[in-house]
């Protein structure tokens, strides 16, 4: 592979270990289970048991990202985190209601809330960043895989990186991170129109939570002890 090459496509990776991701999901559930009940839906026990259902026979059977992987490897992978991303967002809508209506009483519980919220978006669409870009993880391994969503430092300046990098689960969660606390890229550019429309999505949603946040606390600042 010529540099030219590399620079537009990136290496093919290794086959990937779910353990990383896994604990990802597992991090992103702990976090919303602690929430109050008033911003959860439905019972408490709802997701971790939905999540354990998908994710356990999914870890026994495949616990590796292989190029082979089965079509409902893929599917279940899809749906682990979009059960999460669905329950952030539902829990962030309540979030909003509950800082319209609550009380000066409870805002240093709502502030903590919204905290949690915003940490569990940020792994959330490290997630989505990992499992979409390129195809997956499984896509990835490929030499034939399509072209990057997502162009990292090391894939135009290769002399930085060692000779076999490729962008693993971490790189996206940095990703997601600095996104979320930017508001726009950092270092990694979005390339093509999914990544540019989850990175728009995790923005206004990092956006909203600290605004809100933020409007909160200084409503309790001003308002008379």
């Amino acid at each position: 592979m010529t540099l030219s090459e590399r620079a537009a496509w990136g290496l093919p990776s290794q086959p990937e270990s779910r353990v990383p991701a896994t604990l990802g999901i597992i991090a992103a559930v702990l976090l919303y289970v602690s929430l109050p009940d008033r911003l959860t839906f439905g019972p408490i026990w709802l997701l971790p048991v939905l999540e354990a259902a998908i994710l356990l026979p999914l870890f026994i059977d495949a616990p590796r990202r292989d190029p082979e992987e089965k079509l409902w490897h893929r599917g279940a992978a899809v749906a682990l985190i979009a059960l999460v991303s669905l329950a952030n967002m539902v829990s962030l809508a309540l979030l909003i209601r509950a800082l319209l209506e609550g009380s000066q009483a409870d805002a240093a519980s709502l502030v903590f809330s919204a905290m949690q919220i915003w940490l569990t978006n940020v792994i959330v669409f490290g997630l989505w960043y990992w499992e979409l870009d390129r195809g997956g993880p499984s896509a990835r391994v490929r030499a034939d895989h399509r072209e990057p969503d997502f162009l990292f430092p090391q894939m135009i300046t290769p002399a930085v990186a060692p000779a076999d990098w490729y962008p693993r689960f971490w790189d996206y969660l940095y990703v997601a991170f600095t996104n979320a606390t930017a508001f726009s890229p950092t270092d990694t550019m979005p390339l093509t129109v999914v990544a540019k429309s989850l990175m728009t999505i995790q923005s206004i949603v990092s956006l909203l939570t600290v605004a809100l946040v933020a409007a909160r606390a200084v409503n309790i600042l001003q308002s008379p002890g």
